[in-house]
């Protein structure tokens, strides 16, 4: 039987959210109709916004509904260019749909490093915000909650004070968090955050992003005037129902205790776990062992069942050296990084089988290398 440990790519779908996409799919109606069957559409959708925004601690008015992840990023990015934000930071681990849309947008960009471990740089942020221009227009940030990659916790609460104090927009991508850890969008100083329902259990192809009294968003589609007029187009009943019942379902992602125990095991052959000892999130190991491949051992795994991945999978299914890890300064480990992550479903049963495999996997390598003339490995 095949072992799933590639959730962060996209999470097994829940029952819960199965039988309430069915229910949606097997009903009738717009949400703008004003007969019977779109008015019970319209509060099929207004209840699951409730239930996304309990998930992130946010009022319900402030929830725009969207395609996935990749849209809510780039509504809040547009939205700070279109209202005067000539100059955006965005730290050098984010998602690529974050580091995409900066690059694309009438903005210049700069990069919040990241030290050795992959946690933002706040010194560096607090050094340049104090020298930001005015002709630069309001500062805008974007750090994400937690590394999709190494699991890493970012300062998202101590970058917000920084920001609010040179009176700048923080966007938080919450994606890969969302469903993993508590979340309270307002606590954190998020003057925009997103989600997305397909990373905890939901289904593919719906989104969230809120924003908070501080965020002036900008329609950037443009049509009728729903999700009160901040984004046109006729809102994804089922997938919006399947991302409500996900959002409600959240019941955590395992102890980290199995992940760390799985670890030790990998260490003890060789390998590097990144990030480790700051605050990760409890379902992601990012792991390199030099010498060896991540292609190679995607495949090795691949053949025992274990299906896991290298750094995003959001790059048309080819492997490529991390961003990520480059930015952390590890260009040196990145070709040999692979990435593990459990999920709702994930047992103490399944870490320990993905050690047992990558280990007999790992022991084949170790043999196939050639010997030096006294016998050691060379």
């Amino acid at each position: 039987m095949s072992l799933y440990l590639d959730h962060n790519a996209t999470a097994r779908v829940r029952p819960e959210a199965v039988e309430a996409v069915t229910r949606a799919l097997e009903a009738v109606g717009n949400p703008s109709s004003v007969h019977a069957a779109g008015r019970a559409a319209r509060a099929v959708m207004e209840q699951a916004r409730a239930d996304v925004a309990a998930l992130i601690a946010a009022p319900a008015s402030t929830v725009i509904f969207t395609s996935g992840g990749t849209e809510a990023n780039g509504l809040a990015i547009l939205s700070a260019v279109a209202t005067g934000s000539r100059r955006l930071i965005v730290s050098a681990i984010e998602h690529d749909s974050v580091l995409e849309t900066a690059k694309a947008s009438d903005a210049a960009v700069e990069y919040l490093p990241v030290n050795a471990s992959g946690v933002a740089d706040l010194a560096w942020l607090r050094e340049r915000l104090a020298a930001w221009d005015e002709g630069d227009g309001r500062p805008f940030v974007a750090l994400m909650l937690a590394n999709n990659e190494t699991g890493v916790i970012q300062p998202v609460s101590e970058a917000s004070e920084l920001v609010r104090a040179a009176n700048g927009w923080l966007h938080v991508d919450a994606i890969q968090a969302a469903g993993k850890m508590p979340i309270d969008s307002r606590a954190l100083g998020a003057d925009t955050l997103s989600i997305s329902a397909h990373k905890m259990g939901g289904p593919q192809g719906v989104g969230a992003l809120t924003f908070g009294p501080r965020a002036t968003m900008v329609r950037i589609q443009h049509g009728g005037g729903q999700e009160r007029g901040r984004r046109a187009g006729t809102e994804n009943i089922p997938g919006i129902s399947g991302f409500g019942a996900a959002a409600k379902a959240v019941s955590g992602v395992g102890d980290p205790a199995w992940r760390d125990a799985a670890a030790a095991r990998l260490k003890a052959a060789g390998a590097v776990v990144l990030g480790e000892g700051e605050p990760r999130l409890a379902n992601t190991l990012c792991v390199a062992t030099p010498g060896w491949d991540a292609d190679r051992q995607l495949m090795a795994l691949d053949l025992a069942g274990v299906m896991v991945s290298a750094g995003s999978a959001c790059s048309s299914g080819k492997v490529k050296a991390s961003h990520v890890l480059v930015a952390m300064g590890q260009a040196d480990l990145a070709p040999a990084a692979i990435r593990v992550s459990g999920g709702w479903d994930t047992t103490e049963a399944d870490w320990t089988r993905f050690a047992d495999a990558w280990l007999e996997a790992h022991a084949r390598h170790v043999a196939r290398r050639p010997t030096s003339p006294v016998g050691e490995v060379a």
